[in-house]
């Protein structure tokens, strides 16, 4: 039997944050999933994308112009629910252009690590216009693909996503409250961002910062004190949960500094958070991640083609909006399982559900300047000097202290926690400009009695097609993680003195799909020992690494 509220010991709504669990999925917009969340009939304040005549200009040089001769692409909802695909670009580059609509010339039809300055960057002072999106999609679009793409590739940069299509995240967008201008903290890509959520900044220099390359950059050079380390001075409790059988966290990787100490105790299968909510066990502070990495269950658009120019690689999942719906899902049926009368409770623990960027995917609302973490550092990568934020993801606050059906309209960007918990939890000052400037969510709690857990309506999740990854299709490259992190992990394996398999060292040696994925599952073992395959599991990885390894120095046909 479920405890009801009155059993379990939380006085009111100054407990609501006593606890918290944040989510961050991967590469979406607001108007590409939520932009039909509420139209004008609905009589909220909502800057969605119902009612409105939103469209993007195809330049001239395109060589498929829209056949109803209007040279634009509208918004539109699409059946499509692996758009867009391939990939739209994400890092700064790309983001300058769509949201500034500057493409320098050396640049069209550029990707990878062969942009050249300014990168797009828009003239100082420059007004966003939020009209690159398809520019940007078609200039990527033939660097993968190695020709021009067709209107019907092309426009799907412009599809945005209907509630019943995505019936998880608009159910509870509409049965809690939903942030409609949350921007993103850095116009680029994951990394980045990530580390603004846990840190207000990403330690820009010497090596990096503005993109996710180079790798190492994030295991040794971004040293910013993070909430991680914030909460453990001041006796506060923390985990990672990770979802996934790759075994490795992003959040690690990218506060590799700071937090490798505790890659053993404190990053643990989501599978731990199910029992720990269930229990009441739930540390102060939360963070889960979802399946970021092959196979991924995030909501991330399909990054087969964008890995490797001229190339599908078949690392994605047939939907991972489904995938990640799903996931979704499953998490919140754990937050409102939770009824321990001690300890962590639905009623005294906030769900924030939010994302890292918006991947170019498309969206309307422009985003304005921010100040810089650091006003006296000099430019970072690119030149960018971290003074102008990226454009509107998804959030959504869950509570029983949150209205239903609730709209904020102010402005947040990702400190808006970090400003939040060090404002409630009397965790210290701030940690850089950027969570000084932004405004707290702790209004949004404004129920007098909470809303019974038992009440709540959200739909279930659309069906998740199976799949399994083609090895056989992807031999002879590098897996998602793989392609970017394997090469400096095996460098830094090398510098700890951890023992490596001779055959690294074979002139025939060409690292496979294959190998490269279940080589880093034995890799990562050792970095989170507890994420991953374990017991039985892991000893069949070791098995098929053996084997992988033999076959990797047979002279490639």
């Amino acid at each position: 039997m479920s405890l009801k509220e009155s059993e379990v010991t939380t006085p009111d709504r100054s407990h609501a944050m006593d606890h918290v669990i944040v989510v961050l999925f991967e590469n979406r917009s607001l108007d590409n999933l939520l932009g039909h969340l509420y139209g004008p009939e609905d009589g909220k304040t909502f800057e969605g994308v119902v009612g409105k005549e939103l469209s993007n200009p195809v330049p001239e040089w395109a060589e498929h112009q829209p056949p109803d001769g209007s040279g634009r692409v509208a918004v539109y909802i699409g059946d499509d629910m692996d758009a867009p695909n391939p990939d739209s670009g994400e890092e700064y580059m790309h983001t300058n252009t769509q949201v500034f609509g500057v493409l320098d010339e050396q640049n069209r039809f550029a990707g990878g690590d062969e942009f050249k300055p300014p990168f797009n960057a828009p003239p100082e002072g420059a007004t966003p216009t939020m009209d690159g999106f398809v520019t940007d999609y078609i200039s990527f679009l033939t660097w993968e693909m190695g020709r021009q793409p067709t209107y019907d590739e092309y426009a799907q940069i412009m599809q945005c996503y209907t509630p019943e299509q995505v019936p998880v995240l608009n159910g509870l967008a509409r049965e809690f409250g939903v942030f409609d201008h949350w921007f993103c903290e850095v116009p680029s890509q994951t990394f980045m961002n990530r580390s603004f959520w846990t840190a207000a900044t990403c330690t820009p220099l010497p090596t990096g910062g503005t993109a996710n390359a180079p790798i190492g950059h994030w295991i040794h050079d971004n040293t910013a004190e993070t909430i991680f380390n914030r909460l453990e001075a001041h006796g506060r409790t923390w985990k990672v949960y990770v979802e996934g059988d790759t075994g490795a966290s992003l959040t690690g990787l990218i506060h590799w500094p700071q937090l490798h100490e505790r890659f053993a105790t404190h990053f643990v299968p989501f599978s731990e958070f199910e029992e720990d909510a269930a229990s009441g066990n739930l540390p102060d502070f939360a963070m889960i991640e979802p399946n970021l990495l092959v196979g991924h269950g995030d909501y991330h658009p399909a990054a087969g083609a964008a890995l490797v120019k001229g190339m599908q690689l078949e690392v994605d999942v047939p939907s991972s909006i489904l995938s990640g719906e799903a996931f979704l899902q499953r998490l919140f049926d754990a937050y409102r399982g939770m009824r321990s009368p001690d300890g962590a409770n639905v009623w005294n623990t906030t769900l924030l559900i939010g994302w890292d960027e918006p991947g170019g995917t498309y969206d309307h609302v422009p985003p304005g300047p921010v100040p810089a973490p650091d006003r006296e550092a000099p430019e970072g990568q690119y030149g960018f000097r971290f003074d102008r934020s990226g454009y509107r993801v998804p959030a959504i606050v869950v509570s029983p202290w949150v209205e239903s059906g609730a709209v904020y309209n102010d402005e947040h960007r990702h400190t808006s926690l970090l400003a939040t918990l060090c404002k409630l939890w009397d965790i210290g000052d701030v940690f850089t400009e950027r969570d000084r400037a932004a405004k707290p969510i702790d209004y949004v709690f404004s129920r007098e009695t909470p809303t019974d857990p038992d009440t709540w309506g959200v739909p279930r999740a659309n069906p998740v097609p199976e799949w399994q990854i083609n090895w056989e299709a992807n031999d002879r490259t590098l897996s998602n993680l793989g392609k970017v992190a394997i090469p400096g992990l095996i460098k830094t394996a090398k510098e700890k003195g951890w023992p490596l398999p001779p055959q690294l060292e074979d002139p025939n040696f060409h690292l496979t799909t294959n190998l490269a994925f279940h080589a880093q599952q034995l890799l990562f073992k050792r970095i989170w020992p507890q994420l991953g395959p374990q017991g039985e599991d892991f000893d069949q990885i070791k098995a098929i690494v053996a084997q992988d390894l033999a076959d990797a120095v047979k002279p490639e046909k």
